[in-house]
């Protein structure tokens, strides 16, 4: 059996698959201690599929929000940040870029570490290896000894230049665990990002240190719990996508900053396989928020860093984008006198009003249970109490200047729509992508309810609902392959580009594959092959400052300037001239081992076939609801999900 477990703000979510048929279930999050609801979801879950045991368990994969709402918080480890003698506020200074160009007053989150736990360190190498100045053993033990003074529970090291020579890095790091011991967490930069760009590699590394000692505590927490219910030790969801062992995750928290979205882009890419639909525009809408993310010719869209909160994080990771608009986002009247929705969130407890947890703000799930979108029961077991929502809506009419509470629902709904469909548009037409040729996949609880809607305001004129939609990240968990990224900055341009370089450039250790493979977990249910190494070179015209990532290229010179000129060409609409320079900035080898093979065959009971059903008509799925407008018609319904398409006019 396969268990997928995926904590969101307001519900724990859980999949079983075995024999070809997935059970589901819910238990609201306890974001006090999240793996409590881990282990009543999956208790849930195995009660559903016929009293399964813990035993039974091959393959447990977790995604989680810890690392997330850390960061999102400002809550981190007391860290000290230990950088180069005359660069220790390269984090407080990054590029000196306004976060919104046009408001003055916005300012960039403040750095982790304060000032007084910012130690430097006598020691500089250059660019290519040349040491300037040296870095003694008394030097590294007075450091160590610097640290020690600052009673902190986690170090960031960031030295310049430690990303293609870290040999003070590591010197200074065995001082450091010498005089701190194994209890005080230790991130040296060259071990957290590969890659060039002190800013960026030194805010990752903060990041890293300041947040994975409480990743670490979590963890503790759920192992324990695991190994006491008989279930086997979780692997964790990465950033990237892919898989991890519990003490990685543990040692490195930036790698699981996108843990719980990267589930839910696992599973779209497992959609886009299984359905033929190659192309793919996906949108989650949990209980705090809606994460987008797209697939092309059938692969998850990726990128090489982004800000998370503000911050820098220059790791391999989905390409994603998350606004604060959840079936909990509380909707409110700003000082202008407009109607807002999110950022903030009623969460699991108290939760939506209609809940009926004690919670009094009007949420968008309250909009929906005051427009008869969302009655009777929820997942969970939690009874819709509809007089508590229309209250809670009702607080907004005056504020508002309504006399209806059916008028500000609808109003809650639409304002919720335009903040999805702000972040939709950031992951197409900002980028070049015509949605029009694409499938809206919509999943999480409140997807299916806000899909039509946003599809027509895209041009879009096909949707597709996953039976499973309202746990499709556990889903995309369970089915997540085993994943390892080693990214490191090669700077091979002129004479040094050569098929030779290029070759030990893309080889890495031999010995990862290998080692990779070897701890990879494996199912009876596993079929799909053995491990696989994918090679993504980044590369640029001499003189930029950013690269195109290049897929699937040979190691040969000719042929990766063939694909940056054909690539530059299409995203950028103009290529360099012909004896423009090209330079491989960056080699990223991507070690993967295939997940078990998962179908999206439902073990739930589900409604009688709903192909041919035209809206406006209101469709249950186990733990979703799709709401069919006027026009739309389901096509297909293969029991696994549902394509419904807009009538084409004449």
């Amino acid at each position: 059996m396969l268990l997928g477990v995926d904590v969101g703000g307001t519900f724990t979510d859980a999949v079983l698959v075995a024999d070809g048929r997935v059970w589901t279930a819910k238990a609201p999050s306890t974001p006090e201690d999240q793996s409590a609801g881990v282990l009543a979801a999956i208790r849930a879950v195995l009660a559903a599929a016929g009293g399964a045991r813990p035993a039974d368990v091959a393959t447990f994969a977790h995604g989680m929000t810890v690392a997330t709402n850390a960061l999102l918080e400002g809550r981190s480890a007391r860290t000290a940040f230990v950088a180069t003698e005359g660069f220790t506020d390269v984090v407080a200074l990054g590029r000196q870029a306004r976060p919104e160009l046009y408001r003055l007053q916005a300012a960039a989150p403040a750095p982790l570490v304060p000032p007084e736990r910012r130690v430097p360190v006598p020691e500089r190498m250059d660019a290519g290896g040349t040491v300037l100045r040296s870095l003694s053993d008394a030097d590294a033990a007075a450091v160590a000894d610097a640290v020690a003074a600052l009673d902190v529970e986690s170090v960031a090291v960031c030295l310049l230049h430690a990303d293609r020579h870290p040999d003070h890095e590591r010197r200074l790091g065995d001082a450091l665990r010498a005089r701190l011991g194994d209890d005080v967490h230790l991130s040296l930069s060259h071990e957290v990002v590969g890659t060039f760009r002190e800013a960026e590699r030194f805010a990752t590394t903060e990041v890293d240190a300041a947040l994975s000692p409480l990743l670490a505590r979590y963890l503790r927490s759920l192992l324990t719990r695991a190994a006491e219910a008989g279930l086997p030790e979780p692997l964790i969801m990465q950033s990237s996508g892919g898989l991890t062992g519990a003490d990685t995750a543990a040692a490195h928290a930036a790698f699981t900053v996108l843990s719980g979205p990267a589930g839910g882009a696992a599973a779209a890419q497992l959609l886009a396989r299984e359905s033929g639909l190659q192309d793919l525009v996906c949108f989650d809408m949990g209980g705090t928020s809606c994460d987008v993310c797209v697939v092309q010719d059938g692969r998850v869209r990726q990128a090489a860093g982004r800000e998370v909160g503000g911050r820098a994080l220059a790791l391999p990771m989905v390409d994603i984008h998350t606004v604060g608009a959840g079936g909990g986002s509380i909707a409110w009247v700003d000082a202008g006198g407009a109607l807002r929705v999110g950022p903030r969130s009623a969460g699991a407890r108290p939760g939506p009003a209609c809940f009926g947890h004690g919670g009094s703000d009007p949420t968008v799930t309250d909009a929906h249970a005051v427009l008869g979108s969302v009655s009777g029961e929820l997942p969970g077991g939690i009874p819709v109490d509809t007089e508590a929502a229309r209250r809670a809506v009702w607080s907004l009419c005056e504020p508002l200047g309504l006399e209806t509470v059916d008028e500000v629902a609808a109003g809650i709904v639409a304002v919720a729509d335009a903040e999805m469909l702000g972040a939709l548009r950031v992951m197409t037409v900002q980028q070049g992508v015509d949605p029009r040729g694409f499938t809206l996949l919509a999943f999480g609880g409140g997807g299916g309810l806000h899909a039509c809607a946003l599809a027509e305001a895209l041009g879009m004129r096909r949707v597709m609902i996953p039976a499973a939609a309202g746990v499709l990240s556990a889903l995309g968990l369970a089915a997540a392959d085993r994943r390892r990224d080693d990214v490191r900055t090669v700077m091979l341009r002129g004479d040094a580009l050569t098929a030779a370089a290029l070759a030990a450039a893309a080889a890495g250790d031999a010995d990862d594959a290998e080692a990779d493979g070897a701890e990879a977990p494996r199912d009876e249910e596993d079929d799909s092959g053995g491990t696989t190494v994918e090679v993504t070179w980044e590369a640029r015209f001499a003189g930029q400052s950013h690269e195109l990532a290049l897929e699937g290229i040979p190691a040969e010179p000719d042929t990766i300037r063939a694909a940056l000129r054909a690539g530059h060409e299409e995203r950028y609409g103009f290529v360099p001239a012909a004896d423009a320079a090209v330079e491989v900035v960056t080699v990223r080898r991507t070690v993967r081992h295939p997940g078990p093979g998962v179908t999206l065959a439902t073990g739930e009971p589900t409604a009688p076939d709903a192909t041919g059903t035209s809206g406006p008509q209101t469709v249950r799925l186990p733990g979703a609801t799709f709401a069919l407008r006027p026009g739309w018609t389901i096509t297909t319904d293969t029991g696994g999900w549902l394509i419904a398409e807009l009538e084409t006019d004449g």
